[in-house]
């Protein structure tokens, strides 16, 4: 297969290559992703003079076989100009396969009942959804929680593909999808409802399909890597705030600073909200993340007790379950944000909408670089290690976000 582009010429084994390539290449060409040397595919461009390029960590494993032609690799591009284009659309002519690779779990449990499954059937897409071929997803502990059958009366039917945060290419489009299309690169939290019925097909899978309402366009500065990262943390973060009626000139205390929900609070409250200060704990070792964050008070909660400090808060974000020695760090009105963990009076705890519209809302703070993505240091973890990244998750250690990349 060969897809002729003004200046450039790809050659593809399938359509399912092509996608890959087209989104490799245009992530390439605008600096948005990283890519490494691989065997896999090669590029001759004048102006750069770089070969053998393929996304990172990914390996194209088959050989393809072209009817009356010599033998090829799986990515040849050519170049006839010193200028690149900006950017190469994803093939409109692309054919979604009828069976994906994906992660499954039928049963509840820890993370040895979680399997990988290449024969999984591709969902088929509503009127008003999207399908996306996944390029990142990433974990939240609602996804650990639901796996052990936490909520399994509002759950969906097993088996199911775990899985909220996406971030990935549009390639099919349900008849009554308003303003996405086929080729856009998107990112989102897929379940509107966290804990009501959320989609037997999640994201630690190749395909997803997802409602309009719940995307956003992916920030053009960040990979697909880092908005993986970002959906369901910074909407709960947004949420909260909102929830607690936080503005401009007020203060806020941040429990689990350095996590994936408290690294976005810390950030929204200061360049978003407008707060007058900004404190957050975490372990030693993590105080200079806090301070990069804009925190202007980092408490380390291995040598001091916040509540026993003489500064007091408008609010307190509490994001690892210890609401009781919260109330004692509020200004009087003062309100408790909960996540996790009991309810003491004066805090109140909710769970997060999924909502396209906050994205958008906050996708300039994330292109202006006012509020950055944190990804735990230890990954990405790629696809076929999502054990280990849920068992990593499972420790409570996670600096950021923990990221499934690359998809395949």
């Amino acid at each position: 297969m060969r897809i002729a582009h003004p200046l450039l010429f790809i050659y593809a084994e399938d359509e399912v290559q092509l996608v890959k390539i087209s989104v490799a290449m245009k992530a390439f060409l605008t600096n948005n992703l990283p890519l490494s040397p691989s065997p896999s595919c090669s590029i001759s461009k004048p102006s750069l003079l770089l070969s053998f390029i393929s996304i990172k960590h990914e390996k194209m494993t088959t050989t393809p076989t072209w009817k009356n032609q010599p033998s090829l690799s799986p990515l040849r591009i050519s170049a006839t100009s010193q200028t690149a284009p900006a950017s190469i659309e994803t093939a409109t002519n692309f054919q979604v396969p009828s069976e994906m690779k994906a992660w499954v779990y039928g049963e509840y449990g820890g993370v040895n009942v979680l399997k990988l499954d290449s024969k999984v059937l591709v969902p088929e897409v509503k009127e008003d959804q999207v399908l996306i071929k996944v390029v990142a997803a990433a974990l939240n502990p609602v996804d650990a929680k639901r796996m052990m059958g936490k909520f399994k009366a509002t759950d969906s039917p097993l088996p199911t593909v775990p899985g909220y945060d996406v971030a990935g290419v549009v390639v099919k489009v349900g008849s009554q999808v308003k303003t996405l299309k086929v080729g856009d690169e998107v990112y989102g939290d897929i379940n509107e409802k966290a804990l009501e019925n959320p989609k037997q097909y999640g994201s630690l899978a190749e395909y997803t399909a997802v409602e309009e309402k719940l995307l956003a366009p992916k920030p053009k500065n960040l990979d697909f890597l880092q908005a993986a990262g970002l959906p369901l943390a910074i909407e709960t973060a947004y949420e909260g705030l909102e929830r607690a009626g936080f503005s401009a000139g007020k203060s806020i205390l941040v429990l689990g600073g350095a996590g994936g929900v408290g690294t976005l609070v810390v950030q929204l409250a200061k360049q978003v909200f407008g707060a007058s200060r900004v404190a957050a704990t975490s372990s030693t070792g993590k105080l200079e993340l806090l301070k990069s964050l804009g925190v202007d008070l980092p408490i380390d909660y291995t040598k001091e007790n916040f509540e026993d400090l003489p500064e007091k808060f408008d609010v307190v974000y509490d994001t690892v379950g210890q609401c009781d020695r919260a109330v004692k760090a509020l200004k009087e009105g003062g309100t408790v944000v909960v996540l996790t963990g009991a309810v003491s009076p004066l805090g109140f705890r909710f769970v997060v909408t999924s909502n396209g519209s906050v994205l958008v809302k906050l996708n300039p703070f994330l292109e202006s670089g006012e509020v950055k993505p944190v990804v735990d240091p230890k990954g990405p973890f790629p696809f076929s290690q999502a054990t280990e990244a849920f068992s990593y998750l499972e420790t409570g250690q996670a600096t950021g976000k923990v990221v499934i990349y690359p998809v395949p």
